[in-house]
């Protein structure tokens, strides 16, 4: 339904439209509500809105009049610039008539707010010239109807504050209302553009009369009315915040505004204004503290020491968060937050004290943080920036300490205490109730509190950590194990400040010395499940004092073994016993058959998850690998590999008998069994490596030949059981890789001969291929020049298996991008120690067929075999500068002279527009190499640029030649014309600098408007 555009709507039109919107607000289907919504959003679009919100506004529907009064603003917003300029004041004279009318006769808030807002959008149109707005409106609520702008000029200051006192409660809102849509609106256009600044100018121009407003409804009078100081609080927030922002630099304008401030601070003292008033305050002074004068903060500190305000405190601290006293703990600390210095600095004011003892008590409420305390999270944030600047003041300090330093750190001291009390866990079946919200919030609350701990070491040092050792070992005595969690909790926290300091070891021994971990053990003591794994966390914190003092040792990995049998504590407790093994193995070496007794026990236990073996195991396998005697060490080792060939067995009894499931978790718990005794088998560390040895003895078979045939037995075993199963694959993978790195026997390093079998073994679809490529590589790369002979015959192997995996994808890198990618990688690690092996003269035909795969390569769009291809061009031509024999020399040149034009067609074709901005740098690389290596690369890349299947048009031939000369530092000048300038430095010749000259080309080619910053 339309009206004609040509034609006046009737009253019948407006009737219908005004059981459209009725029906709006009360639809029976969401298809409905889309189809009246559409068709209304017509009609106020069309050029019968304007009447048609008139109309509406007559309705004697609430829903219907405040329909009229948003047409009014959408056709202001949409259709202004149709109006002719007479125009336009009719409408506001419209506007302010029926504002006027209907807040007179009683107007719901819902209307009288749009209303508002309507004439914000006609002061915000350009070509409107409206100055004196605020005024205007009120004088027009005053007189009940639309005055001229024109009678506003008469009217002296004497008369505005009349005709302001004059307004009833109703006007007086709406008066509120209009200022403060004026100003939040205003706020949002920039105050520095030329088009939007006037905005700015013309609110200045209503100060005076807004002061006028506000005095009225921010004095307190007998029975004032609330609402009204309430409305009147958020107009003078709006407007000091529209300060901040806009006149920042204009501090004279902010004069008026600061007459009304003592208005506002005594509201403070009213019961019925205190929680708005509190909220405006708080929020200007996080806003904008600087616009509080001394003496405004002087008063504001009078009422945040008075009875009142201590009686807000004690509710808080009682538990009791009703909205003054939340609103009360906001306030005060904003005022911290913009007077923490003087707080600091003046610790014997009796103001100060007052203030800072309050701000500590806001970490003593009653209640769980998160779940019912809310306030205890920015206190910590106003503490911890307390803190920051206490440190940031002690390492300013010269010779002498600043006086004030230790009465501040003992308010620190202070908070820490009631930190400790905050971040005791609730009982289990509390926790339990609360929402993942809750627990959330309670999380980061103790987060939060680890951080301040940290930074308070350095302002206290080892008191602080003494004294929580100290409550620690009270908790303990008197069995309240959640105070103990609270205070294990805390000193885990110190454990990063601490470091590997033996400066708390007296503390630590009486800690760890005690009934501690003989107590965690007890299951007689009903000890929470929480309090237990922060034990087990302490002990890994703590890791470094344990390897001082070896004694203490026993009790605690017996505690750990205990706390394996709990799945609560069982992930944390191997982890424990990994890092306690790892970093104790030389001590704990005449412990090694208990260990083994114990992981027998273990593993014999129906309820051992296999992470938890995987990781007791590896344990283990650290304090062999400590053992001086190799018999011994063999000996203990075997131990281990039989519990390791027991998972294998029960994975290929279970895969015989089809439970599949079962068998792949032995399966490769088995192997993951394997990839932690690896790992904890390699020499540590801190252990001299003999450089001068000769590198062929770490295959000698003597010692661990017989453990690595079972050791490869048990990956066949799996491997066979389970089938083509890419986690088994990439389990194997990291076994073989484990001993790589090892530069002396041990049972991982294998023969290169099991890796080669390994990696032969695959074929085109073997799951995680790219894993085994992987695997052939790292072996290559972590032989250096003098172990080349030692895996010679297993590069050969490599490289034919290289060959005929590519010839299965039929020499097409799109048929497997990923596997060719790895193809391509793996030839990589050939360069430089092991290319006598790629370039070998009986293989030239395949090396061919590889050299063309690269090509095709990078000449076809998958990125991950392009990049893979440039990378290896990149190394081959930087490989020139090794030494090697005549031969492969020769072939070196050969593979150049044979195949470098075609190289550098497909590198010039891609950057020419082909290839991504993002693979632009990568394949500059090899192009920038063969310029520094090749004397033919001119004429190369010469070809490129002039043959007929050049893929761009949009540059021209003097371009090419320009780019050229960038590339090669000819010296013939470019025509100026040309796109391309020649830069002032030509010196690009194998320079990074060829990168940016790519950049520029490739976006030439594709045409300008692909350019971009780069």
């Amino acid at each position: 339904m339309q009206a004609s555009q040509n034609t006046v709507a009737g009253p019948g039109y407006f009737a219908e439209v005004e059981r459209l919107v009725i029906q709006l607000y009360h639809p029976s289907s969401p298809h409905q509500v889309a189809e009246t919504q559409a068709s209304l959003q017509r009609l106020q679009r069309s050029p019968s809105g304007w009447q048609l919100a008139d109309a509406l506004l007559h309705s004697n529907d609430v829903n219907v009049r405040f329909f009229g009064a948003l047409t009014f603003t959408i056709k202001i917003n949409s259709d202004w610039d149709s109006l002719k300029e007479e125009d336009t004041g009719p409408i506001l004279t419209r506007l302010l008539q029926w504002l006027a009318l209907r807040v007179n006769a009683g107007e719901t808030v819902l209307v009288t707010k749009k209303l508002c807002s309507t004439l914000v959008a006609y002061f915000l149109r350009p070509s409107v010239s409206w100055n004196r707005c605020l005024l205007h409106v009120i004088c027009c609520l005053s007189e009940g109807r639309a005055i001229s702008y024109d009678e506003l000029i008469t009217t002296s200051n004497k008369d505005v504050i009349l005709v302001i006192s004059a307004l009833r409660k109703t006007q007086l809102l709406t008066a509120l209302w209009f200022a403060t849509v004026l100003i939040e609106e205003v706020s949002k256009t920039n105050p520095f553009s030329l088009k939007t600044n006037k905005y700015h100018d013309r609110v200045l121009s209503n100060m005076d009369d807004l002061v006028r407003l506000l005095l009225l409804a921010l004095e307190i009078k007998p029975q004032q009315d609330t609402e009204v100081a309430e409305e009147g609080m958020k107009c003078y927030k709006s407007w000091i915040i529209y300060a901040h922002g806009a006149w920042i630099d204009k501090t004279i304008q902010l004069a008026p505004l600061r007459t009304l401030t003592p208005y506002s601070l005594r509201h403070l003292w009213y019961s019925d204004l205190f929680e708005a008033a509190a909220d405006s305050l708080t929020e200007i002074m996080g806003t904008f503290s600087d616009y509080f004068t001394p003496g405004d903060l002087e008063a504001l500190a009078s009422f945040l020491t008075s009875e009142r305000a201590q009686k807000l405190l004690s509710t808080l601290v009682h538990g009791d968060f009703e909205s003054d006293a939340v609103a009360f703990a906001r306030l005060l600390l904003a005022y911290g937050d913009i007077k923490l210095q003087d707080l600091a600095q003046q610790p014997n004011d009796p103001t100060s004290q007052i203030i800072m003892r309050g701000l500590v008590q806001l970490l003593a409420c009653e209640g769980w943080a998160g779940a019912d305390d809310d306030i205890c999270s920015p206190a910590l944030e106003f503490w911890q920036s307390f803190l920051e600047f206490l440190i940031d003041a002690l390492y300013a300090e010269e010779e002498h300490a600043d006086p004030w330093m230790g009465a501040a750190q003992q308010f620190v001291v202070q908070v820490l205490e009631q930190c400790w009390a905050k971040v005791r866990m609730p009982a289990e079946d509390i926790f339990a109730r609360w929402t993942s919200d809750a627990k959330g919030d309670f999380k980061a609350f103790r987060t939060d509190v680890e951080d301040l701990l940290q930074s308070s070491y350095t302002l206290l040092g080892t008191a602080i950590f003494n004294r929580l050792a100290g409550l620690a070992l009270e908790a303990l005595n008197s069995q309240a194990w959640l105070h103990l969690e609270a205070t294990l909790f805390c000193l885990n926290a110190l454990s990063e400040a601490i470091s590997d300091e033996d400066v708390v070891d007296g503390t630590l021994s009486t800690l760890f010395g005690s009934t501690l971990f003989t107590n965690m053990m007890n299951s007689e003591l009903s000890i929470p499940a929480k309090t237990q794994q922060t034990a087990v966390s302490t002990i890994i914190n703590f890791m470094a004092f344990f390897e001082r003092h070896v004694q203490f040792l026993p009790s605690m990995l017996t505690f750990l073994f205990v706390s394996l049998r709990n799945p609560v504590l069982a992930g944390k407790a191997g982890k424990a016993i990994l890092s306690t093994c790892d970093s104790c193995r030389q001590s704990l070496v005449p412990e090694v058959g208990a260990f083994l007794s114990q992981y027998d026990a273990l593993v014999r236990w129906s309820g051992v998850e296999a992470g938890i073996k995987e990781k007791v195991i590896g344990a283990i396998a650290a304090i062999v690998q400590a053992i001086p005697s190799s018999e011994a060490k063999v000996e203990s080792f075997s131990k281990l590999i039989t519990f390791v060939e027991q998972d294998v067995s029960a994975c290929q009894t279970s895969a015989r008998g089809y439970l599949l499931e079962e068998a792949q978790e032995q399966g490769l718990c088995a192997l993951r069994c394997l990839i932690n005794m690896g790992k904890s088998s390699q020499e540590p560390a801190d252990i001299a490596i003999d450089l001068e040895a000769d590198s062929t003895d770490i295959y000698d078979p003597r010692i661990w030949g017989d453990c690595q045939t079972r050791i490869v037995r048990c990956i066949e075993g799996a491997s066979s059981a389970l089938g083509k199963n890419g986690d088994v694959v990439e389990a194997s993978c990291q076994v073989l890789r484990t001993g790589y790195k090892e530069s002396s026997p041990g049972p991982f390093v294998f023969p290169p001969k099991v890796t080669e079998d390994f990696v032969v073994s695959s074929r085109l679809d073997t799951p995680r291929l790219d894993h085994v490529l992987d695997t052939a590589g790292a072996l290559l790369a972590r032989h250096t020049r003098v172990q080349v002979t030692a895996v010679s015959a297993a590069a050969t192997a490599f490289l034919l298996h290289l060959f005929q995996l590519i010839a299965t994808m039929n020499y097409d890198p799109s048929n497997e991008p990923e596997i060719a990618s790895s193809c391509i990688e793996l030839a990589s690690k050939y360069i430089p120690y092991h290319l006598h092996v790629f370039l070998d003269p009986r293989c030239q035909g395949q090396v061919s067929q590889f050299i063309e795969f690269t090509i095709q390569s990078i000449r076809r769009q998958d990125i991950m075999p392009r990049r893979s291809a440039a990378l290896f061009w990149s190394s081959f031509v930087q490989n020139r500068r090794y030494e090697y024999p005549n031969n492969v020399s020769a072939m070196v040149d050969w593979v150049l002279e044979q195949f470098g034009p075609q190289v550098v067609q497909v590198i010039v074709h891609n950057i020419s527009g082909e290839a991504a901005r993002s693979e632009l740098e990568t394949l500059a690389d090899p192009l920038r190499k063969i310029v520094v290596d090749q004397a033919r690369a001119k004429q190369w890349i010469w070809d490129a640029l002039f043959s007929s299947s050049f893929p761009s048009s949009k540059v021209s031939e003097a371009d090419k030649r320009v780019w050229l000369q960038q590339v090669m530092k000819w010296v013939t000048p470019p025509n100026p014309q040309t796109y391309f300038q020649l830069m002032s430095d030509l010196s690009l010749r194998g320079a990074k600098k060829t990168n940016q000259v790519v950049k520029e080309f490739w976006m030439a080619c594709r045409g300008t408007d692909f350019a971009y910053t780069s």
